[in-house]
């Protein structure tokens, strides 16, 4: 997959590699995290080149011309960004192992919970952000997560997708992946209820056992300590060189 070390100011991109995908990432970017995911499940050849996104390289605009990660870049120089759009496009173009579902109804209820967990990636922002938690953003995330807690009781299977994650199971991982922060950050009161949240607890734990997510998993601590690195101003891209 080649160094983890983040291009930057003055580099040269990389050049493109014969019979593979160029995915451009950044290690701790869970928008990123989202394509490396889809390729890693779907088993799609691709080399990863990463970027400084506080001092990006002159080139990443001509291949994201909003200037960020993830984008994917084929051999004929084309490329797509925006996770959602990757994603998707991904999963149609490689059909081998579909993501998402077949029937129309279904795959649009999966999107519509894509969607909604919008809300929960802003609320968790604000707790990550905010100098002091606020308990009552805190139960608006709690909130959030419930819907997909009671999605899974309603579904009776290990992941969204049934018997192995689905679309909607890895578009959602990377916030997950990450909610110990807050408790890292803030203090042990800042966990999921157990008693609340035991559906999604346990499919947490399956989906960190998946060959595909093990693929770009990092733990809490890691997680943190880039965070961390992040409110100081000074993010630490290379944190895992």
């Amino acid at each position: 997959m080649g160094s983890t070390k983040h291009l930057t100011v003055g580099s040269k991109a990389p050049p493109l590699e014969k019979g593979k995908l160029r995915l451009y990432s950044m290690r701790f970017c869970p928008y990123a995290q989202r394509i490396h995911l889809v390729l890693d499940a779907k088993q799609i050849p691709y080399d990863v080149v990463y970027v400084n996104l506080s001092q990006k390289p002159e080139w990443l605009h001509e291949k994201s011309p909003l200037g960020k990660v993830p984008c994917i870049e084929f051999e004929n120089g084309d490329s797509l960004y925006e996770s959602l759009i990757i994603a998707e496009y991904l999963d149609e173009a490689h059909s081998e192992r579909r993501l998402l579902p077949t029937d129309p109804f279904a795959k649009a209820k999966d999107k519509l919970l894509i969607e909604r967990f919008n809300e929960v990636i802003t609320t968790m922002y604000k707790l990550y952000l905010g100098k002091n938690v606020d308990k009552d953003v805190f139960n608006e995330a709690l909130d959030g997560l419930e819907i997909f807690d009671r999605e899974l009781s309603k579904r009776g299977t290990p992941f969204f997708g049934g018997n192995q994650p689905s679309m909607l199971d890895l578009m959602i991982w990377p916030w997950c992946e990450r909610a110990d922060i807050l408790r890292i950050l803030k203090g042990e009161q800042y966990v999921l209820p157990r008693d609340r949240f035991s559906r999604l607890l346990e499919w947490k734990k399956l989906m960190k056992d998946d060959p595909a997510v093990k693929g770009s998993y990092l733990d809490a601590e890691t997680h943190s300590k880039y965070f961390q690195s992040r409110l100081a101003g000074t993010p630490q891209y290379d944190l895992l060189t």
